[in-house]
């Protein structure tokens, strides 16, 4: 009992530390964490996780029903999404979602975080996704989540916001700070008029890194979507998008434009 009032407390630390760094305003965002396979606490619905305090949250079982919530408090509503990532990652202990206000800028233009510009965010992150869009509250979320998870361990939510998960609270909520900074700085890299990204030996050098530090977790070092032997970060973000039909017969005219307008601009050419 002790841990998990202690887990509430650090539930609520995290709430005011993203509330403080501007990932989230009014009463966004929710974060969740493993009590062990059948108990999860998680943030209320309604609430401003900068005010909140361990009353505030509550506990649900893995099919988000309440176990425990004080009067006037339930779990967010979103919460089928964070159950989705517990019940595809059995070694996550801990789920973090929020607004980051560069990262969700980028999920907003639907632009995925793939390029290889920072040694720390090659090897602590590999690629951000885009999870296609799904209407909040619903089922729509974590079905287009839930083909990402066994991939990676962030990704960017279409016209939402971002998605982290880790083995504990304290590393989900630096994946969340990894992928706002990560995200930030590509996007003034790009006002100076384009990042220097890794070659591919360098972005290996750093794969290599990360293996013999033995971080816990999904990345592109160990397992990528793309088969024909590139890493995620080389291959254009083609592993990294998922919803755009392979075959060239079926797509418009328009929406062949659209997709090469998008690359040159990745590309830094207009």
């Amino acid at each position: 009992m002790a841990k998990e009032y202690e887990l509430k407390q650090q539930i609520c630390e995290i709430g005011k530390r993203i509330y403080n760094r501007n990932m989230v305003a009014a009463n966004d965002g929710n974060i969740s964490v493993k009590l062990n396979d059948h108990e999860f606490l998680c943030t209320p619905t309604g609430v401003s996780k900068g005010f909140m305090t361990p009353e505030y949250i509550c506990k649900v079982d893995e099919k988000g029903n309440v176990l425990q919530a004080n009067k006037g408090f339930k779990p967010s509503s979103e919460i089928k999404m964070h159950m989705r990532v517990y019940e595809k990652r059995p070694d996550v202990g801990a789920v973090v979602h929020a607004h980051p206000t560069f990262a969700t800028a980028f999920a907003i233009a639907g632009i995925p975080l793939t390029q290889p510009i920072m040694p720390e965010a090659v090897i602590a992150l590999g690629c951000v996704p885009i999870a296609e869009y799904g209407t909040p509250s619903t089922m729509e979320i974590p079905d287009n989540v839930e083909k990402y998870l066994p991939y990676y361990d962030a990704v960017l939510l279409e016209s939402h916001g971002a998605l982290t998960w880790s083995v504990d609270l304290l590393s989900a909520y630096h994946k969340m700070e990894s992928v706002e900074f990560y995200a930030e700085l590509l996007y003034k890299s790009k006002m100076l008029g384009g990042p220097k990204e890794f070659d591919k030996a360098t972005v290996e050098r750093l794969y290599e890194i990360r293996r013999q530090f033995g971080l816990p977790g999904k990345h592109p070092a160990n397992l990528c979507l793309n088969k024909d032997g590139k890493n995620c970060h080389n291959c254009g973000g083609g592993a990294c998008t998922g919803s755009v039909n392979s075959d060239p017969k079926s797509a418009s005219p328009e929406l062949i434009a659209e997709i090469t307008k998008q690359v040159l601009a990745q590309l830094g050419m207009k």
